[in-house]
């Protein structure tokens, strides 16, 4: 081959990979904006069903004390509300700060041995008695109208499934903890667009809704934060966000801890599109696309990452590309940079591409995690301030 047919070659590879990147984070949501639409809900009569909270902890002795009381203290009928919670294994005082709720109504379940969250939920499931099932993670703190606002949903009976807005609070200002709410703020942006069109496929898990008639038992090494909405969308009911449902979060606070957390919900993730993979097919129009881009490529996006800085460097010796090789380099630098210092004023000034550069290798690492065939059934505490 000639050297113009090569570098032809590299120039086409260079641009469809930055032209993958572009349509993840940009030409997406565009595309979202120019079919999303308002849509006019049809709703059935108002009313208050019984709902059932559940709660899945593990030696969660710091946060499920003020968990619990915060559900208690929500603006929701008393008699229409049940909070389930399943110790899952705990080896902390978790067990005797839960049961001491008890006589007000708190259903309190020991799991044992440790099964994982997916299989905790099952089993508040099973013990519950509500219409609607909420979820919340053991450390999430719910606005007082958290609840009546996912309830609200479902007075549109085509919606099946709702998720709410998780609010970061990041009390010392830790660059990765202010990042990952910018993050989050771009991820709401996009259901705000995917529920205009249908439905949306990533929900908080923190702060979630299904209709009890639609929660299918899943096995314990699924995510419950991406199989259960995905099972309801298959079944033809819609998944919604609600902007104004919210619930709140301390941040992780550093790099390391939240690249860990990338790896390990990257990988179940992973593990619930291969299982899912039927929902590419071209039969399920929209929703097929919008996990293909919002999911699919967006988890593999270190690929083209990767492919376009290496035919950028092999097509070093063209002035264009040389001028782009070492803007590419410079990206690259300030992110390894804003990683390695994110506790010095540089970090904080380089905190969004240094957690760009966290999240895809988090998902490079999960990938990598998924081929040699490993499995995350278990978690730990989320860590934070």
């Amino acid at each position: 081959m000639t050297d113009s047919v090569v570098d032809g070659t590299l120039v086409v590879v260079f641009w469809t990979s930055i032209a993958i990147v572009v349509h993840v984070y940009l030409g997406y949501p565009l595309s979202l904006l120019l079919f999303s639409r308002r849509r006019l809900r049809a709703r059935s009569e108002s009313s208050d069903p019984r709902i059932s909270i559940l709660i899945a902890a593990y030696n969660e002795e710091r946060e499920i004390g003020a968990t619990i009381q915060n559900k208690l203290e929500l603006d929701y009928p008393q008699d229409k509300l049940e909070i389930v919670v399943v110790s899952d294994g705990s080896a902390d005082r978790t067990d005797e700060i839960a049961r001491s709720f008890e006589p007000r109504g708190v259903i309190v379940l020991r799991q044992e041995p440790r099964q994982g969250k997916t299989a905790a939920l099952n089993r508040a499931r099973a013990e519950s008695a509500g219409e609607m099932l909420l979820v919340s993670d053991a450390n999430s703190r719910w606005d007082r109208l958290a609840a009546r606002r996912l309830v609200e949903a479902f007075d549109d009976p085509s919606v099946g499934y709702a998720t709410g807005t998780l609010m970061y609070l990041n009390p010392g200002d830790a660059p990765s903890a202010a990042s990952c709410g910018a993050y989050m703020r771009y991820e709401n942006w996009l259901r705000t667009l995917e529920t205009r069109i249908g439905s949306i496929v990533g929900v908080n898990g923190g702060i979630d809704a299904v209709r009890r008639d639609l929660y299918q038992p899943m096995r314990a090494d699924q995510i419950p934060d991406f199989i259960l909405p995905l099972n309801v969308a298959e079944a033809g009911s819609r998944v919604i966000y609600v902007p104004a449902a919210l619930a709140y979060e301390h941040a992780l606070e550093r790099s390391r801890d939240e690249l860990r957390m990338r790896v390990r919900v990257s990988l179940r993730s992973l593990r619930a599109l291969v299982e899912k993979r039927h929902l590419l097919s071209p039969r399920f129009g929209r929703l097929a696309y919008q996990l293909l881009v919002h999911k699919v490529l967006r988890y593999a996006l270190f690929v083209p990452l990767v492919v376009a800085l290496i035919a950028n460097a092999l097509l070093w010796r063209h002035p264009l590309y040389r001028v782009l090789l070492i803007a590419h380099v410079a990206c690259y630098a300030g992110a390894i940079l804003g990683w390695a210092l994110e506790e010095s004023r540089l970090g904080r000034f380089l905190k969004l591409p240094a957690f760009f550069l966290v999240t895809n290798v988090g998902a490079a690492l999960a990938v990598a995690k998924l081929l040699r065939g490993e499995r995350q059934v278990q978690w730990q505490p989320r860590k934070g301030a």
